[in-house]
């Protein structure tokens, strides 16, 4: 058991100091950049959209199911589908947190590429989508009024929203990419991957036919590619896992194709595969290795040789302190809510709390609704107001990217139960 054990926390030692500073990025960014700079600056089928659609997209650390609520806002308050195929290709590759912890365990050099190759792959894809897709410009710009606040308040949210809401929807992948790391560090053999070096794009299609498909955190993919670089993975296969297991996975790829259509679905995936195998080859063909594997060596020759810095222990500590925090508050919460509003609707696709935030925001601008609140756990959205028209709320609903699910029994226009929102 202890040899699982130590290259798990030694993983958790590298990473916990830069995760801890990209969150509190992420909130800074969150609380204040305001929302309506987004989708001002998104707009129009042009390559200005196209390139601040990359911009705003590569530091933000939103995951791949996170940024797809995003993006539908974004296509809502008027982005072009360019502008919007921009951002779901640059926003789930990398972010503040990712970028952060890449250069602590995979090198400055990887930490330089990955951002780059967003921004490209990005530019792209956009570029490409706003030349072949023809735009409707019936996109009315929604952008809404935000709610002031004071700088105390605005620092307030920083905080929570960087240690307690980016946890609460990262948290496990990160967690599940260093369990995963760890028994691939101990179960899989030695050069395990030196075997098809020989045949490279093989080994870069293999990662591919993986990665696109499943569910991967930009920030809970880094020790995973680490550990395989270990088994002799190259570092051009390790940038397509870094690449193509956080931009997508099967519940991005339905959703885009409902809110933008098939034809730039295809471009964004074409996007991302042709940029994982391009910059994948360039970098084992091109580019010196030892830019990319010197880190990673070095990071093995002190596993269990060395023990962490006091700062990287305590570190390690408070980001588990913090992530139990943010856990317990998700699950009480979620448990001691009053489950009675005057109408249910059940939604599919919702994954985390971008997701449920998104649902929130759109709903509560339908004419008669009085307040809002998702069930992320349930999937169900409790609407109240008067006169609420439930076709709004489920063209609503779709229109932000997700699916309304009909009950077999009709939802009734009122609670009969006598609890404290309904009295």
């Amino acid at each position: 058991m202890e040899e699982y054990i130590y290259p798990l926390v030694d993983l958790l030692n590298e990473m916990s100091p830069y995760l801890l500073f990209g969150f509190l990025i992420a909130g800074i960014l969150h609380e204040f950049v305001p929302r309506r700079i987004y989708s001002k600056n998104l707009s129009g089928s042009n390559f200005r959209s196209v390139l601040w659609a990359a911009l705003f997209g590569i530091p933000l650390p939103l995951c791949s199911c996170g940024v797809i609520p995003t993006a539908a806002s974004l296509r809502r308050a008027g982005a072009s589908k360019g502008a919007t195929v921009s951002f779901l290709i640059s926003t789930p590759q990398t972010g503040a947190d990712s970028i952060l912890a890449t250069a602590s365990l995979l090198g400055i050099p990887f930490a330089i590429i990955r951002p780059f190759v967003a921004l490209v792959t990005a530019l792209a894809g956009g570029a490409m989508t706003n030349k072949l897709c023809k735009e409707s410009l019936s996109n009315a710009a929604d952008a809404g009024e935000e709610k002031r606040k004071t700088f105390w308040q605005k620092c307030a949210g920083t905080l929570h929203y960087g240690f307690i809401h980016m946890l609460q929807d990262i948290g496990k992948w990160i967690v599940i990419g260093l369990v995963i790391a760890g028994i691939i560090t101990v179960a899989v053999p030695d050069n395990f991957f030196a075997q098809f070096n020989d045949y490279p794009i093989l080994n870069m299609l293999l990662i591919l036919a993986i990665s696109i498909p499943m569910y991967l955190c930009a920030t809970g993919s880094i020790p995973i590619a680490a550990a395989l670089m270990l088994k002799g993975l190259s570092p051009g296969s390790a940038l397509v896992l870094l690449m193509a297991g956080p931009a997508t996975n099967m519940a991005a790829i339905f959703v885009i194709n409902k809110v933008l259509g098939r034809k730039p679905l295809i471009i964004y995936l074409l996007s991302i595969i042709a940029g994982a195998i391009g910059f994948g080859m360039l970098i084992d063909y091109a580019l010196p290795a030892e830019w990319f594997t010197g880190s990673i060596h070095q990071h093995s020759s002190c596993c269990g040789h060395s023990g962490a810095a006091w700062w990287q222990t305590a570190s390690s500590i408070i980001f588990v302190i913090l992530l139990a925090v943010a856990f317990i508050l998700r699950y009480k919460k979620n448990g001691s809510e009053s489950k009675c509003c005057c109408k249910q609707f059940r939604i599919s696709g919702m994954m985390c709390n971008h997701c449920k935030a998104n649902v929130e925001k759109g709903l509560a601008k339908v004419d008669g609704v009085a307040s809002v609140r998702v069930e992320l756990a349930e999937g169900i959205a409790y609407v109240e107001g008067e006169n609420v028209n439930d076709a709004e709320i489920i063209k609503t609903i779709e229109a932000l990217g997700y699916k309304y699910i009909k009950e077999d029994a009709p939802e009734k226009d009122s609670c009969t139960s006598s609890c404290d929102c309904c009295e």
